[in-house]
Order: C-alpha cells, then structure tokens, then sequence
C-alpha cells in the first residue's frame, strides 16, 4: 500500500469523493497538525467535534506523552488516542479507561527507561541547546529531546547528531516537528492503531478494503509508517518544510499549514458527505 513517490503530493481538492461518503475514521497526529505554534485552536477544535458528530471514529496518533493521552481520551471528542509513537493506546469506554501498552514487564520497562535516560543525557552533554522536552515527566516508554519547542531552534545538523547518538545507543529514534523521540523497541504508531481499531472498534487493517476508508492526517517524519501505509493520507501544507526528511510523502496535502489545514481536510470531507 506504499504511497507512490514518483510524484508530489496532490491538491487535497483532488480527494476522490466517494473515498469522503465511504470513510469511516480520521486519524491525526497532534504537534502541528491539530496545533498551531502549540495551540489548539477554536477552529481546529470545532472541525474535531464536526467529524466526530458526522459519525467518523476521530483518534489522535502522536508522540506525545501517555499523561497527555489520559487527559485527551477522557475530555477531547475521540475514539481512542495512540501515545508515545505507539507504546500505548487509551480510550474512555463505558464511563472507564481502557489501556494497554506494548509490554507488561514493568521491571523490563524501568531498565529500559534508565538505559534511555542515561543516552539522553549524553545527547544534552554534546548536542548544545537540546534539552529533555518539557512533557518526559509524564512519559513512560519513551525519551523525547526538544529542538524547537522550548528551546531556541537547532539547526538540521544538530538534530541529525541527536538521531544518531540515540541510534548508536541501540535506540529507535524518529524526528518530530518539534522533538527528536527515542525508545528500544520496533513498535511505531502504525502497530498500535492496528491494534486500537481491531480491539476497541472491530476494524481491521490488514483488510485493504477497511484500511481504503481510515485516512491520516500528519506533518513530520514520524508519521511516515501511516504515510507508507495508507492508501489515502494527507499533509498539513508545514510539511514542506519536514519532506527533505522524509522518504514516505502522503498522497495529498491542504493549501493551509498546521490546525486551520485540519480544519481544511475536516471540511472537504464533510462537504462531500451526506
């Protein structure tokens, strides 16, 4: 289901519209795809409520941190929030928290955790101007290092010495629009959407049938499993500045940057819906 490459992302005027009437889910990452410059805004928060009221399943897939996820699966208009790049995924069902991670063996998690830390302050020791992201307190599985948020922007070449250091550490690292991530494993978000949708909504995505009707929305290299997979996926117009980065392009991208391109996106399909 590889997006073809040999092209540009099209216009998402170019979103067949019987892909828009048959869609049952909208999967978006957060940073920069929901936000803009950090904010959820009322136009983006409105286009979330729009979808979820027209019916589709709305699950945020990010790499932010499982506290986050808490917070987002009870408050927000979802149907599930994918965290940490995939180690977890938690939905409000039923008046109660359902959640599940990618390992039970705690002991095995806090080692894991340790041997994270101690490559992330070898990352902060060489890499001037990094520091850990102001969210890792309420992270479990993950180490996320800033670049851009908190921190004044670090050049493309000091992100890449970040990469690196976690990857020859035996860590998987994977670039953000504002953090570099890390973690031991070969879990990704793809994995645990898989999972969240064949478990919590009895959707299975190795049907290319069913997998034809979810459609992502992304901005940053770590969306790049979901970009590759899915048949339909769209970028928010800020992608631009991530596609050097990336290998795997969506097959379509707004004309506006950030919360107001999901905006954009929620709109096109809902105008094609009845």
């Amino acid at each position: 289901m590889a997006n073809d490459l040999s092209r540009q992302p099209r216009p998402l005027a170019e979103l067949p519209k019987d892909l828009c009437q048959g869609l049952l889910g909208l999967c978006t990452d957060i940073d920069d795809t929901l936000t803009t410059r950090g904010k959820l805004t009322a136009e983006a928060y409105r286009a979330l409520w729009a979808a979820h009221d027209a019916g589709l399943l709305v699950i945020p897939v990010t790499g932010r941190p499982a506290g986050w996820a808490d917070h987002l699966a009870r408050m927000w208009p979802v149907d599930g929030v994918v965290a940490e790049n995939g180690a977890l995924y938690l939905r409000h069902r039923d008046g109660r928290l359902v959640r599940r991670t990618v390992r039970g063996d705690r002991a095995m998690e806090e080692t894991e955790r340790e041997r994270l830390l101690g490559l992330a302050q070898k990352v902060l020791a060489e890499v001037p101007g990094a520091a850990l992201s102001s969210d890792q307190p309420y992270r479990e599985f993950d180490v996320a290092v800033d670049f851009c948020e908190d921190v004044s922007p670090l050049p493309g070449g000091e992100v890449d010495r970040i990469l690196a250091i976690f990857r020859a550490g035996g860590a998987m690292a994977k670039v953000s629009s504002i953090h570099v991530n890390a973690w031991f494993g070969s879990y990704d978000k793809l994995g645990m959407l898989e999972r969240l949708l064949r478990e919590e909504h009895g959707h299975d995505l190795e049907d290319p049938a069913v997998a034809a009707r979810f459609l992502f929305v992304g901005d940053s290299p770590n969306d790049e499993p979901m970009f590759r997979f899915f048949p339909f996926s769209v970028g928010v117009a800020n992608l631009a500045a991530m596609a050097p980065r990336m290998t795997h392009l969506p097959s379509f991208i707004t004309a506006k940057p950030s919360g107001e391109g999901f905006a954009e996106l929620v709109e096109h399909i809902l105008g094609h819906r009845p």
